[in-house]
């Protein structure tokens, strides 16, 4: 299955989100595979955390790994962790108080 390069799948989030609100690169991985965290701090000492990740059909998806109510001092620690694993991720931060992550594809746990 042909997939979009990292790289050009967050600059289309990013340009999407702010439509809307403000999104920004938090921080570049790899331009063709890295993989991607997306962020949503809902400016009042809380966000969200998701991760994409590839289904057994090529496709890509994502999962929370954090719901959007967590302190955002958890947030920081869980990406420094997952980043110094796997150096080649990027993460996009959106900044919005309704919490909407503007992902179009199917995210799976409770947001």
């Amino acid at each position: 299955m042909w997939r979009v390069k990292a790289e050009i799948y967050v600059q289309a989030l990013v340009r999407r989100v702010n439509a809307e609100c403000t999104a920004v690169v938090a921080r570049r991985g790899d331009g063709d595979a890295g993989g991607m965290f997306v962020r949503v701090n809902r400016l009042d000492g809380c966000s969200g955390l998701l991760v994409s990740f590839t289904d057994m059909d090529g496709g890509r998806r994502w999962r929370v790994l954090a719901p959007h109510l967590t302190p955002d001092d958890q947030i920081d620690d869980m990406l420094g962790r997952e980043i110094k694993r796997d150096p080649d991720m990027w993460v996009v931060e959106i900044e919005d108080k309704q919490a909407r992550h503007f992902l179009e594809e199917h995210v799976e746990g409770d947001w």
